[in-house]
């Protein structure tokens, strides 16, 4: 999609901090982080939430949540860490590319915001 931000990131037209790669999946650092960790990871592909990801492409969710311990464990988080997908405006997301969180490096409580 020409107007999304996550698109343009995977296409190398926007500038992140990426921290890993696979032939799916793109991983690179929140621009507003809440945690010392806080790392996005996107599909390749555009699919506006983690809800339609899930019903095109069951194989790349799975491999988000693959590349998501993949980071946490490059950061030193392989036992703790946090994994948030946010589906909707009404749940916090905002760019709507499905998207999965990675946070971690401080204690995270429960509930949730």
């Amino acid at each position: 999609m020409d107007d999304c931000l996550f698109c343009s990131i995977v296409a190398g037209d926007v500038p992140a901090e990426v921290v890993h790669v696979t032939e799916r999946t793109v991983a690179f650092r929140d621009i507003n982080p809440q945690a010392p960790t806080h790392v996005l990871v996107v599909p390749r592909e555009h699919h506006r939430d983690a809800a339609a990801l899930a019903a095109a492409d069951p194989q790349a969710s799975a491999e988000l949540v693959t590349t998501a311990a993949a980071v946490a464990a490059a950061e030193g988080h392989a036992e703790a860490y946090r994994l948030v997908f946010n589906t909707g405006a009404g749940a916090g997301q905002t760019v709507f590319h499905a998207h999965l969180h990675v946070v971690a490096g401080r204690d995270l409580g429960w509930p949730p915001g």
